[in-house]
């Protein structure tokens, strides 16, 4: 390899890297400000990631062939994109390679799954639709899922309920509902990348000797949502259960 191509390697990898950090700043930032719409924003975050990978295979590679013929002017351009590069599958890595079905409603109660109220009126005309299809999603749910499941806790329902408030304040998702007669808690979670919002319910009923609680969380936008909401039902109920 002549060191003309090296040299054009090295800028190669760092052109990639900076274009790739700016791509996922754009996809982001794009969609938080209403310049981009879902299906744009990952695309640039698509692209963001691809180019993320080229430049850490690349520049690694590149490295290697600069540092085994002690070359030293392409090491500072390779260095920083593969830093760039893996900063991006730092980021995006875990998102990508998630192995989970593309489904975005989830609840512990898949033959009756807790209702929303207050929330409805909030989601806008664009959202994914609330109903669930539990022939469709509950055996995609309980394969991925499995240990989702309704809690049993010996607390009345009022307590519980204002605990489930507490829960989902300490997990920085907004409460915008607390109605002690249906017995639900209805809040929205909003990721930190994107924005995106996500819309949760909890379900205390009483069962004489306790309260049995439920909880459901789904994405407004997008098919899949990644586990997020299984993960954040996961740590609504711990909190509860703690």
């Amino acid at each position: 390899m002549s060191e003309t191509k090296q040299a054009w390697w090295a800028k190669a990898v760092l052109v990639g890297g900076v274009i790739g950090i700016v791509c996922l700043a754009l996809g982001a930032f794009g969609y938080r400000g209403g310049v981009l719409g879902v299906q744009p924003g990952l695309l640039m975050t698509l692209v963001a990631t691809v180019l993320g990978l080229l430049a850490v295979v690349v520049g690694v590679i590149g490295l290697i062939v600069v540092l085994a013929k002690g070359r030293t002017a392409e090491r500072g351009s390779l260095a920083v994109g593969v830093v760039l590069g893996a900063l991006i599958l730092g980021m995006m890595g875990p998102y990508f390679l998630t192995s989970v079905p593309p489904i975005h409603n989830i609840t512990t109660d898949t033959a009756d799954p807790p209702q929303f109220d207050k929330i409805v009126a909030l989601r806008g005309e664009n959202s994914n639709p609330l109903e669930y299809n539990a022939e469709e999603l509950a055996p995609q749910q309980q394969s991925a899922y499995p240990d989702l499941a309704s809690l049993q806790v010996a607390e009345p329902p009022a307590s519980v309920i204002r605990k489930a408030a507490g829960v989902l304040e300490s997990l920085g998702i907004e409460v915008v509902n607390i109605d002690e007669a249906r017995g639900i808690v209805e809040g929205t979670a909003t990721t930190r990348w994107f924005a995106f919002k996500d819309d949760v319910v909890v379900r205390v009923r009483d069962t004489g000797e306790g309260s049995l609680v439920d909880v459901r969380s789904v994405s407004r936008v997008g098919m899949s949502d990644l586990g997020v909401n299984a993960k954040r039902i996961r740590a609504i109920l711990a909190g509860l259960g703690a």
